[in-house]
């Protein structure tokens, strides 16, 4: 009885691990020959495009994803992130130079959660103000002008919040007394014929922002490097008392550096000439609440412990989000259909996240983490994309995990091979002890295992992705179909062998 016993159980084994191998097989076969990323792309970024929180793209997102979720088997969880005191939409914008040699189509971005013009609107030049005595003797000018102000643009919106107003009010005031103690200093140094060195006043770029909006300005004009950036509003956004009927109202231009500077030229030889700029940025009236998406494979063996799968599904909304991370976000959404088509049970539960507010602070990662304690200890790895469109080459992982991810990541080989795929090991990593620039570090910080997989521009496409990131250029072009096909595959592929795994990663020897 005993021998019949054991032949059955090492027969359902032999079958459990023929259909495992199947459903790798399938898998592979679904990602060479029927890989969908590139068309998950589309939708994301050419359809509901730029994708902020608080948007309607945002919310048209992830109801997409959870639609995709379902219609694949997968249950589907939305994970509340967080609540925007107001919601954004982005529209068209376009503007252009009347007047002086020629006509000239401006190259703009504006912040998202900051205003646009009041329809289309003209008007003449003026460099900011930088004393009392200057914003005095141009005040009556300043009704109906764009005002060029100082600085250089990283993406920000200029700050008009109480706390910037109270700086500006102080530092307008030193410079009062910068003033009279260069006047001081430039009368002594006439009587006793000296050269003692003037001293330099403070600057601020919008310096007298409040006066300027009060005398009727059209909006401020900053110059920006190219490619141009565009991050937020954070006066709007991070001001959970925010209203609908306290939003800003003058518009915001990150300017082109090239054109900024023929401008401010034209400007300062007070010659004849008008900018004209329509910016279609809208709100809605809040409070808007946001959403993680998660599908889940639940496990056959283990379905209290998991293996995740993230990417973030929201984008900064200058471009479309094609790359950061519409790049990662659609390799999970891909890699979770490959599951789910192969037929493959995995043994503990697969999680497949669409992550929140990344670009505002890695909300929605920390709301999972938060709202999720019971699991932290029963991730066997969360495995987070969020660097580009390149293909996952190599992972470095600790002693204890080694054995395991050799015998994982063997099958790679079969799907590219002028892709390779090298398992490294590495000695015990910093926990960290703050947020980084990622998802994965929420995770991290809780010791929960965040490896991640190596990236290479193996084929040499000359990919930058300091040249796309936050940038206008962030557009579903950028990103590298076979890359990204392999990335998809690849994931899925290690993700499942994780899952069926007979124990959870080890996390010996993971941080110091």
């Amino acid at each position: 009885m005993k021998k019949i016993l054991l032949l059955c159980a090492v027969g359902i084994a032999l079958t459990t691990a023929s259909a495992q191998d199947a459903a790798v097989n399938k898998l592979i076969a679904l990602g060479k020959t029927d890989n969908q990323v590139m068309n998950h792309l589309d939708v994301l970024t050419n359809r509901f495009g730029g994708r902020p929180i608080g948007s309607d793209a945002y919310d048209n997102a992830v109801d997409w994803v959870a639609s995709k979720f379902g219609e694949w088997g997968l249950e589907v969880e939305l994970n509340e992130g967080g609540t925007m005191p107001v919601g954004f939409n982005r529209g068209p914008w376009f503007g252009r130079m009347l007047g002086g040699d020629q006509a000239m189509a401006l190259h703009f971005v504006t912040p998202s959660y900051s205003s646009g013009t009041k329809g289309l609107q003209r008007g003449h030049v003026l460099l900011e103000p930088k004393t009392r005595e200057e914003f005095d003797r141009m005040k009556g000018a300043l009704k109906g002008a764009w005002v060029l102000v100082t600085g250089k643009s990283i993406g920000w919106a200029i700050a008009h919040d109480a706390a910037a107003d109270s700086l500006r009010a102080s530092l307008i005031a030193r410079n009062e007394e910068i003033r009279q103690q260069n006047r001081a200093i430039a009368e002594n140094n006439r009587l006793k014929n000296r050269k003692d060195t003037l001293l330099t006043p403070l600057d601020e770029p919008a310096l007298f922002y409040r006066e300027m909006r009060e005398a009727g300005i059209l909006g401020l004009i900053q110059s920006a490097p190219v490619p141009l950036v565009a991050l937020y509003d954070r006066s709007v956004v991070k001001d959970s008392t925010m209203t609908f009927d306290r939003l800003p109202e003058t518009p915001d231009i990150k300017l082109d550096e090239h054109q900024y500077e023929i401008i401010k030229q034209m400007a300062l030889e007070r010659r004849v000439f008008e900018l004209e700029f329509d910016i279609r940025n809208h709100f809605k009236q809040g409070p808007v609440k946001y959403y993680s998406v998660a599908g889940k494979i639940r496990g056959s063996d283990y379905p209290d412990e998991y293996v995740i799968l993230s990417g973030h599904l929201d984008s900064h909304d200058a471009a479309t989000g094609g790359v950061d991370c519409g790049a990662g976000v659609t390799s999970v959404i891909e890699a979770a259909r490959l599951v789910a088509l192969s037929g493959a049970r995995p043994k503990r539960s697969m999680l497949f996240i669409a992550f929140a507010g990344e670009e505002y602070g890695l909300l929605g990662a920390q709301a999972w983490v938060a709202s999720h304690p019971e699991q932290w200890d029963k991730i066997s790895n969360l495995f987070n994309r969020d660097g580009g469109p390149l293909p996952p080459v190599s992972i470095s992982v600790p002693k204890a995990m080694y054995a395991d991810f050799v015998q994982i990541c063997a099958p790679i080989s079969s799907i590219h091979p002028e892709l390779p795929f090298v398992v490294k090991e590495t000695g015990p990593r910093a926990k960290p002890v703050r947020l980084g620039g990622t998802d994965a570090s929420a995770f991290a910080i809780k010791g929960i295992p965040a490896i991640s997989l190596d990236e290479e521009d193996v084929k040499g496409y000359n990919f930058n992705y300091r040249e796309i990131w936050h940038t206008e250029r962030d557009l579903y072009t950028k990103s590298i179909p076979e890359y990204q096909q392999h990335a998809a595959t690849v994931m899925a592929l290690i993700g499942l062998g994780v899952a069926n795994l007979d124990h959870l990663l080890s996390r010996e020897g993971l941080y110091e």
